[in-house]
This record gives structure tokens, C-alpha cells and sequence, in this order.
């Protein structure tokens, strides 16, 4: 069953976060009351003020924190788990706190909201949940051997999900960009791609997450076409991947990223 936006009570985590804000502007748009949930108090007050919305701060790494987050918001139409840490560097070079925290954000959190929040939604036979993913969920790049295990675990949740929903009118979306120009983990790292790797904006991911719901879409990649083929290579030809990785200098890219940041 496809969910109309316009009248939906939308709860957006990583609201703070510059995808998060355009998804915000772009849901409120569309008619949506919006929870927003974030960890900077005041850009999530700020943007709560410009939407409309209801601003609930919260660390998702704290297991107390998601418990009150769900108790605050209250019923809602639609999640998005938005929110999620950027883990670059080899896995050594990680405490067990950042290995802990990293995985809790991107993964584990994504999950216990789902499982929080699908009950209500399948006894109203209505609703939508996205997850935000990555190209990362799809590909395997050197030094975010972290970062992929959250993305890849992220996109067979959702998929798995997806299918034991089927029939109840709950859909269940994956979203997943590449490198984003102008917001998110890309633009707030400063670090500069090769030659000829293209990037999307953020207007075309809240584009697609708005898609994913209203179409009820399972999977949608956003990345230009050639990104999208490599990706596709990457699930069933690994090793090739990694050689065109290495061949036209993305394998370093990641190298560069500023360890672990948050959003």
C-alpha cells in the first residue's frame, strides 16, 4: 500500500545532520507533521521552528535515549532512520567504545525503532518505514571495513523486513546514495574525489526518499548510472570491483576521511 505524505506523522532522525535537514524541509513540503530528533540541541530547535515540527533531542547510541525518544514521539505514519556515524579507517585503529557506539548508530538503533514502531503500523494495516543506506551497503571499500558492515547489515535488514510485512500495508524502503555534494558525511569531510567520480546532490536523495514512500519502493540507489553498474558488479563480483576501485583511485578515498564523525 502506497502512504501519502500530506497529513502523516513522520518521525526523521539525524534531523540535524544537512541530509536531514533537506528531507525535513522537503517532507514538510509535502504536507507532513514531523518529529524531528537529533543531537545538536539548538540546530535541532532552529529547524524545528522553520518546519513546524516537534523537536525531540537524543544520543541513539544510548539505549535509554531511543527508549525515551519512542515515548515522546508517540504514534507515528512513518520512520526514518536517518541518523548514522561515518567509521573510516582500518578496523584496529578503532577502540571498542567507537566499534560499540558506531555500530549501535548505524545499525543496531535503526532496528529497535523499526521493531518499536512496526507493531502500531501493522494494526493500522498503513505506514512506511526508510532506512537510510549507502553505496557502502553494496560495496566494499578499503578502510571503511566498519562503515560497510553497518551498511550491508542495514540493507538486509530492510530487504528481510520488507518480506515479513508483505500483505500487512506496511512498506519497508531502503535508500542509498553515494558520494553527496553540498550535505552529509562527503561535503562535512572536505576530501576531494578522482577525477570523473561524479556525485548527487542532496535534493536527490530526499527526492527518492519521498519516492520510496509515496511508491512504496523497496530499494533505490542513488548514484549516477556508472556508480550504479559498479555497485551492482560489486554483489556479484567482488574482487573485480576491487581492482576497478584500485585502478581509478576510490579505493584511497575513504583513507582520507576524518576518522569517526558524527551526525
Amino acid at each position: 500500500m502506497n502512504v501519502r505524505l500530506s497529513g502523516s506523522r513522520v518521525l526523521l532522525t539525524g534531523a540535524t545532520g544537512g541530509l536531514g535537514s533537506c528531507m525535513a524541509r522537503a517532507l514538510r513540503a509535502h504536507g507532513a507533521e514531523l518529529i524531528l530528533t537529533g543531537r545538536r540541541v539548538e540546530a535541532l530547535e532552529r529547524l524545528a521552528a522553520e518546519t513546524g515540527a516537534r523537536s525531540i533531542a537524543a544520543d541513539l547510541s544510548v539505549p535509554a535515549e531511543v527508549t525515551r525518544l519512542l515515548d515522546e514521539a508517540g504514534p507515528v505514519d512513518i520512520l526514518i532512520n536517518n541518523a548514522a556515524l561515518s567509521a573510516v579507517g582500518p578496523v584496529v585503529d578503532f577502540s571498542e567504545e567507537e566499534i560499540a557506539r558506531t555500530v549501535d548508530v548505524n545499525l543496531l538503533t535503526p532496528i529497535l525503532l523499526t521493531r518499536a514502531v512496526t507493531p502500531q503500523l501493522v494494526g493500522r494495516g498503513r505506514g512506511h518505514i526508510v532506512l537510510i543506506g549507502s553505496l557502502s551497503g553494496r560495496t566494499a571499500s578499503k578502510g571503511s571495513a566498519l562503515y560497510n558492515s553497518t551498511k550491508f547489515g542495514l540493507r538486509g535488514f530492510a530487504l528481510a523486513h520488507r518480506q515479513d510485512l508483505h500483505g500487512t500495508g506496511v512498506g519497508v524502503s531502503i535508500v542509498e546514495p553515494t558520494f553527496v555534494s553540498e550535505a552529509g558525511m562527503y561535503a562535512d569531510s572536505g576530501v576531494a574525489l578522482p577525477k570523473g567520480v561524479r556525485t548527487v546532490s542532496p535534493d536527490e536523495v530526499t527526492r527518492a526518499v519521498i519516492r520510496s514512500i509515496e511508491k512504496n519502493v523497496d530499494e533505490i540507489v542513488v548514484a549516477p548510472v556508472e556508480q550504479r553498474i559498479q555497485a551492482s558488479l560489486a554483489l556479484v563480483a567482488p574482487s573485480v570491483d576491487a581492482r576497478l576501485q584500485r585502478a581509478f583511485g576510490v579505493s584511497e578515498v575513504f583513507g582520507k576521511y576524518p576518522g569517526v564523525t558524527k551526525r
